[in-house]
C-alpha cells in the first residue's frame, strides 16, 4: 500500500515541480498560504455562521480524476486544495468492526470484490429495501486491504486508474498530512447495528490512531448515541446532521427529511451543523434553470447551526445559469450578498479552492494581472447565438480585450458577422431554404445553406440559433436564449466596438477567392470601405485573420499599421524554419487549436508539449490559441474539468491570446491576484505539466498511440495571388436568383432545372432541423 500511495504523491507532485511551483525545501507547494489574516483579504468578512472561509471538503479525495477514496485522489486534494481541506471518508465496517473509507456500501460499485470474492455475494435488506451485492462486513480488514482494489464508480469517468489503489482506512487518510483534518460520514449505522457492527465502539477504539474533525450521519438515533459518549470530546469533533432526498424517512423518528428540514431547534439539541444536498438551498427547476434560493441557511444560521452544502461535482450538469463554469457555482453558494454556507462537499476540490481562495468577493472588472489577449469566439457564444448583438455586448461587458467578426457575404453584397457562410446550425434556416441547400466541397464537405446564395433580406427573416457542440453529449446551451438576438453587419459591429474605445476587434475572412471568382463578391473590398469608414479610434487594436495568405498580403497593403493573424483550423505539431520564415512574411500572429499547443491522447489525456509556441517566438509571431470554454468535455482529463486548470495551464506555455466561448471565464482568470505565482495573494493557480498523467498509466491499458502530426510544407501556408473578381459571375447570380452544385474546383455546374437536386442524407438532416425546431427539441 505504500508504494500505491507513494505513486499518488508523485504523481500530483511531480507535475507541479515541473512548473516549478515548489519551494526551496521540496515539499508539496498546497498553494500555501502567504497571508495568515482569514477570509479573503483585510476588512472582508463572510457571511458564514462564524464569519471565516468557508471550507473545502474533498469527498472521496479526487473522485472526478482517481477512483473515490484512492490515495492519489486525497493526495490531488491537498495538492490542490486550500489549507485545510478536510478529506471526506465515506466510512464502511468490516466483519472485524474496523473502518474502511468506500463510496458505497455495495463494494462491486467501487471496487473489484466481485472478481476477488466471486462466492462471497449476498442480499440484505437496507433502510428497508432489498440490496444484492458484496459488502464490507462479509470480508475482514486483511482481506480487503490485501485482495481488493478500487475502481472509478462514475463510467463516464477515466477508468486508466483502475486496479492501481487499494482502499484505505480512516487512520490512513488522516495520516496522509501531519494536521489530519478529516471528515466522517457514516451513512448505514442503523445497518452495521443490526448485524452486531458498532461504528460508536470503532470510533472509541480508533481515537489514539484518529480523532474526526467532523462526522457526519442521516441517523438522529447514532448522533445522539456519539454526542452522550463517554469518550467523545465535542470541542475536537463536530457532529453534523445529514440530510437525504426530502421524500427519504429517516430511520429514527420515522419522518421524513422534507419535514425534519423544518426542525432545525430539534437538531441543534445534537448536532453542531447540517450537511444537505444543494438543492436544499439553491432548487433547480425542470427547465435547468436556478429558482429562487430557500431560506434554509438563514434559518439554520439563526438557530446557530453551521450549513454545509452537498453535491458539486465540475462534469455534471447543474444549471445554465454557470455557463459550465464550476466557479460560479460555487460563489452562488458562499458569495452571493445575501448567505454563505459554512462548507462546500466536493469531488472537485481543486475547483472549489479556486472559487473560495481566488474568485469570491471579486465583483467588479479589475486590472488584468495577466496580459494574455482575452479574444471572444463568436462573442460570449455560450450565452447566446453567435454573433448577435446580445453575444457581442456580453463579451464586451465580460472583459474581452477583443470582439471577432468572421465576414460572410450575401448574395446582394452585404457583409455581416458568421461563424461560416454555412447557416446550417447557426440558424432555422434549414426550415427556410430547404431548397438552397449545396454541396461546395472546397468549402466544407457537407451541404449546407450558404450566405452568398441568400439576401441579407431573406438572412434576416431566420432566427439565429446557439450552437451546442456537445448536444450529443446532454451539454446544451442556455436553451432560454437559444434564438436570442439579431445578426449584425460589419458597419454595425465596428459602431458597437467604436462606442467602447478600449475594445479590440478581430475580423476573420475566408474564402476570398473563391468569392471573387465564382460568385463575383469582393470581399477585400466590402471589409476595407467598412474599416474607412467607421473611423475608429486610433488606439483600438484591429487584427485582420485569414487562413489565405493572399488576403494577408492584401491588407499589409491597405492598413499596414493593423496586425495580420494566419489562420490553421487544423492541429498542426511543427513549424520548420522556412515555413517561419514564410509565415512572417504575411502574419504577425497565428491562431491555431489547443491540441497545436497540448497534444492529446486517444484517451483525452494530454501526451506532452510541442514547441509551437517556441518557434513562433523565437520569429517575433504572437500565437493566440481557440477552442477554450467551459463545458468538461472541451478539455483534457488532465485539467480536472476545470477551466481554470486549464487555462493557467496553457499559459504556462506562453501563448499570447486565448479564444474563447466563454470570455467571462477568462476575464475572471486573468484579473485574478492568484494568475501571479509570486503575488502575495492568499493562493496561485497551478499549471499542470502535458504528459505527466498519461506517463504514470500502466501501458497495457492504452490504446495504440495516434499517428504523429506532420510538420508545416510551404505549400501549407503560401496561398496564390488572389483571382480578380468576376463581375459576370455576380451578375448571373443576381440575374437568375438560382445556384448550383460546385465541384471541388469551387467551379459551378447547375442542373438542368437550376436547382440542386438534394440527396437522400441531405434531406433527412434538412428534416430532422426542422422537426427540433417545430417541436424544440433544442436541436
Amino acid at each position: 500500500m505504500i508504494k500505491e500511495l507513494l505513486f499518488g504523491f508523485l504523481l500530483i507532485c511531480s507535475s507541479l515541480a515541473k512548473h516549478g511551483h515548489f519551494g526551496r525545501d521540496n515539499k508539496p507547494p498546497r498553494r500555501a498560504r502567504l497571508q495568515a489574516n482569514p477570509g479573503p483579504g483585510p476588512g472582508k468578512k463572510w457571511l458564514t455562521l462564524n464569519g471565516g472561509e468557508p471550507l473545502v471538503i474533498a469527498q472521496g479525495g479526487f473522485p472526478g480524476l482517481f477512483p473515490d477514496s484512492s490515495g492519489a485522489g486525497y493526495t490531488a486534494a491537498i495538492a490542490m486544495g486550500v489549507p485545510g481541506t478536510l478529506k471526506y471518508c465515506n466510512l464502511q465496517l468490516t466483519k472485524d468492526n474496523l473502518g474502511v473509507c468506500l463510496p458505497d456500501i455495495k463494494l462491486d460499485n467501487c471496487t473489484d470484490a466481485a472478481t476477488k470474492f466471486p462466492k462471497q455475494k449476498r442480499r440484505y435488506n437496507i433502510n428497508g429495501k432489498d440490496v444484492d451485492g458484496w459488502f464490507a462486513l462479509d470480508l475482514t480488514i486483511d482481506e480487503i486491504m490485501k485482495d481488493i482494489s478500487l475502481l472509478q464508480n462514475i463510467y463516464s469517468r477515466a477508468s486508466v486508474f483502475d486496479f492501481v489503489y487499494p482502499p484505505l482506512q480512516p487512520d490512513s487518510v488522516f495520516g496522509l498530512e501531519p494536521k489530519g483534518k478529516l471528515w466522517l460520514n457514516v451513512q448505514n449505522e442503523a445497518f452495521w447495528s443490526a448485524h452486531q457492527l458498532s461504528v460508536v465502539r470503532y470510533i472509541d477504539d480508533s481515537k489514539e490512531f484518529f480523532i474526526a474533525d467532523y462526522i457526519s450521519s442521516p441517523e438522529i438515533r447514532f448522533l445522539k448515541a456519539v454526542a452522550t459518549g463517554k469518550n467523545m470530546d465535542l470541542t475536537k469533533t463536530k457532529l453534523v446532521f445529514r440530510f437525504l432526498k426530502p421524500d427519504e424517512v429517516e430511520p429514527t423518528n420515522k419522518e421524513t427529511y422534507g419535514a425534519l428540514v423544518k426542525k432545525l431547534g430539534m437538531i441543534k439539541a445534537f448536532a453542531s451543523g447540517i450537511l444537505v444536498p444543494k438543492d436544499y438551498i439553491w432548487p433547480v427547476g425542470k427547465d435547468g434553470y436556478l429558482q429562487p434560493a430557500t431560506t434554509l441557511v438563514a434559518d439554520a444560521h439563526k438557530e446557530g447551526l453551521a450549513v454545509y452544502a452537498l453535491g458539486f461535482a465540475s462534469d455534471v450538469f447543474s444549471s445554465y445559469n454557470y455557463s459550465y463554469d464550476p466557479a460560479l457555482e460555487y460563489l452562488q453558494f458562499v458569495d452571493n450578498s445575501k448567505f454563505a454556507v459554512d462548507g462546500v462537499v466536493t469531488e472537485f476540490p481543486g475547483s472549489a479552492s479556486n472559487a473560495v481562495a481566488c474568485l469570491a468577493q471579486c465583483p467588479n472588472l479589475g486590472p488584468k494581472v495577466a496580459n494574455t489577449l482575452i479574444i471572444s469566439h463568436n462573442g460570449a457564444s455560450i450565452d447566446y447565438p453567435g454573433c448577435t448583438d446580445l453575444a457581442y455586448k456580453k463579451a464586451i461587458n465580460d472583459g474581452a480585450d477583443i470582439i471577432d467578426c468572421n465576414v460572410q457575404m450575401t448574395q446582394d453584397g452585404v457583409a455581416f458577422c458568421l461563424e461560416s457562410a454555412d447557416l446550417l446550425g447557426k440558424t432555422n434556416a434549414a426550415m427556410a431554404f430547404m431548397d438552397r441547400s449545396t454541396t461546395i466541397p472546397g468549402i466544407q464537405p457537407k451541404s449546407g445553406v450558404f450566405t452568398f446564395d441568400v439576401t441579407w433580406t431573406e438572412i434576416k427573416s431566420v432566427k439565429p440559433l446557439i450552437q451546442n457542440p456537445f448536444q450529443s453529449a446532454g451539454f446544451l446551451r442556455n436553451p432560454k436564449s437559444k434564438n436570442a438576438g439579431k445578426f449584425l453587419t460589419l458597419p454595425e459591429f465596428l459602431e458597437l466596438a467604436k462606442k467602447n474605445s478600449s475594445m479590440g476587434i478581430l475580423i476573420g475572412i475566408q474564402h476570398a477567392a473563391y468569392l471573387a471568382s465564382k460568385k463575383g463578391l469582393d470581399i477585400i473590398s466590402s471589409v476595407n470601405l467598412a474599416l474607412k469608414n467607421a473611423k475608429l479610434d486610433l488606439k483600438q487594436q484591429v487584427l485582420i485573420q485569414s487562413d489565405e495568405t493572399s488576403v494577408l498580403a492584401k491588407f499589409k497593403t491597405l492598413w499596414p499599421n493593423y496586425r495580420r493573424v494566419l489562420l490553421f483550423s487544423k492541429p498542426i505539431s511543427d513549424a520548420p524554419k522556412p515555413v517561419i520564415t514564410d509565415i512572417r512574411k504575411y502574419a504577425d500572429a497565428v491562431n491555431v487549436v489547443k491540441k497545436s499547443i497540448v497534444q492529446e491522447s486517444k484517451i483525452f489525456f494530454s501526451t506532452g508539449s510541442t514547441k509551437i509556441v517556441e518557434e513562433m517566438h523565437a520569429a517575433n509571431i504572437s500565437v493566440y490559441v481557440s477552442g477554450f470554454s467551459t463545458e468538461t468535455l472541451s478539455m483534457m482529463l488532465d485539467f480536472y474539468s476545470d477551466p481554470y486548470t486549464e487555462l493557467v495551464s496553457f499559459l504556462a506555455e506562453g501563448i499570447d491570446g486565448v479564444i474563447t466561448d466563454n470570455p467571462k471565464t477568462a476575464s475572471a482568470f486573468m484579473r485574478s491576484p492568484c494568475v501571479d505565482p509570486k503575488s502575495t495573494a492568499p493562493f496561485v493557480f497551478n499549471p499542470i505539466k502535458p504528459g505527466d498523467y498519461l506517463s504514470q498509466v500502466e501501458p497495457k491499458v492504452l490504446p495504440p498511440a495516434a499517428a504523429p502530426i506532420p510538420p508545416l510544407q510551404v505549400s501549407d501556408v503560401v496561398d496564390p495571388p488572389l483571382p480578380a473578381v468576376n463581375d459576370a459571375a455576380r451578375k448571373e447570380e443576381s440575374d437568375s436568383g438560382k445556384s448550383g452544385d460546385d465541384d471541388d474546383d469551387g467551379g459551378s455546374k447547375k442542373s438542368g432545372q437550376g436547382r440542386l437536386d438534394i440527396d437522400l442524407v441531405t434531406m433527412s438532416l434538412l428534416l430532422i432541423g426542422l422537426a427540433c425546431v417545430i417541436f424544440g427539441f433544442g436541436c
